[in-house]
């Protein structure tokens, strides 16, 4: 066998052998197996969301406490966040002045008493004299004018002694209720009046407190069934609400959704709704702030994880798994009330239908062949 010989037979081996290489790579190619992808067919269950709103926390009453007369302070008996029962005494001003002005009117009373008495000596005695035909009922008569004169002036002076004492009364400014005593921006020799643009302290009543929140006309119209049933029928149907405080912590007291206002804000769209919470302990206070959470509930609902959807163009999709295990983008339409990690589908899903809950956004591809798992279930922290 010569050499151009043996090298034909060593080229026609090579080609051979790398055909055969070629050939197997690619039949091992179309053979690799499917990725293994959790998915989950969808059926009706019970649905439970929660919506939050932003809220404003009010005691039940919260009095701005003002004095009836002015006078300078001079005595401050409380201070902010007391705790006070009704009628206690929370601030003392001047009362010379207002003693002073009690002493003169009880002195007036007691000089119209003495008017008086002497008006009557005079009255009876005419009336003796007139009765004996001495003298004329003139005469008589202008002794019962003094003495009505008399009478009336007395009135008059017990009048002024009565409200001489009130205003003394309302020297001491006591609490009109239970609650607990807000700022004091005045201190002992600050003037106080009925006119000053700051109360001397308010007092919160927050035995309950109100959170208010707002709902928009949509939310009406949702909780009214579009108006089928009343505003009150709608807010005695609703369960209990919770209310989030400022820390991201539930307070242990859930609520009542108590009134709806009758006026929706046309600069809002918005209505003004009110939760009653009992706060026992005092730990709400006025002013604070939080969400109140209300439950949603929903029958025969189609609910899926939201890591099993992905959006495109402000649409949202999921991967349906069809009997041949080949994965489809499929739009649906979902619940804006969600809990955070399920959506509540309402359009583009069926009970029966299988979708893929694992590898949306990475390995899926519209058109990929799967081979479907169970999804694993987490395990208990211990």
């Amino acid at each position: 066998m010569n050499l151009s010989m043996i090298q034909c037979a060593t080229a026609l081996a090579v080609g051979i052998s790398v055909l055969t290489t070629s050939c197997g790579g690619e039949q091992q190619q179309q053979q690799a197996p499917a990725p293994q992808i959790a998915t989950m067919t969808v059926n009706l269950t019970d649905a439970e969301n929660e919506s939050a709103y932003p809220a404003l926390i009010k005691g039940k009453t919260d009095i701005d406490i003002r004095p009836q007369v002015t006078g300078f302070i001079t005595k401050v008996l409380v201070d902010e966040g007391d705790r006070v029962r009704k009628g206690q005494t929370l601030f003392i001003l001047d009362q010379v002045q207002y003693q002073a002005a009690v002493d003169n009117a009880q002195a007036a009373v007691n000089s119209a008493a003495t008017r008086v008495k002497t008006a009557q000596m005079t009255a009876d005695t005419k009336r003796q004299l007139l009765d004996k035909n001495i003298i004329s009922s003139y005469e008589y008569q202008l002794a019962d004018n003094d003495l009505q004169t008399a009478r009336a002036a007395m009135a008059q002076a017990q009048s002024q002694l009565v409200n001489a004492r009130k205003n003394l009364a309302y020297t001491v400014v006591t609490a009109p209720s239970d609650g607990v005593v807000g700022a004091i921006p005045n201190r002992e020799g600050s003037l106080a009046s009925p006119s000053s643009a700051q109360p001397l302290t308010t007092i919160s009543d927050n035995s309950k407190v109100y959170a208010y929140f707002s709902l928009t006309e949509k939310d009406l119209l949702d909780m009214t069934a579009g108006g089928t049933r009343s505003v009150n029928a709608a807010i005695d149907s609703l369960p209990a609400v919770k209310l989030k405080l400022a820390n991201g912590t539930i307070y242990p007291t859930e609520g009542k959704v108590a009134t709806v206002s009758g006026v929706i804000d046309s600069s809002t769209g918005a209505a003004t709704v009110r939760a009653l919470f009992d706060n026992a302990s005092g730990m709400l206070r006025s002013g604070s702030t939080g969400s109140v959470i209300i439950p949603v509930s929903q029958k025969n609902a189609i609910v899926i994880p939201q890591k099993a959807t992905f959006e495109l163009q402000d649409r949202r999709f999921v991967f349906v798994v069809n009997d041949s295990n080949k994965v489809s983008s499929t739009p649906i339409t979902v619940q804006a009330v969600n809990d955070g990690k399920n959506f509540v589908v309402t359009s583009g899903l069926n009970p029966g239908d299988r979708v893929a809950v694992e590898g949306v956004g990475t390995i899926l591809r519209d058109g990929a062949i799967i081979t479907p798992v169970e999804p694993a279930v987490p395990q208990a922290a211990n």
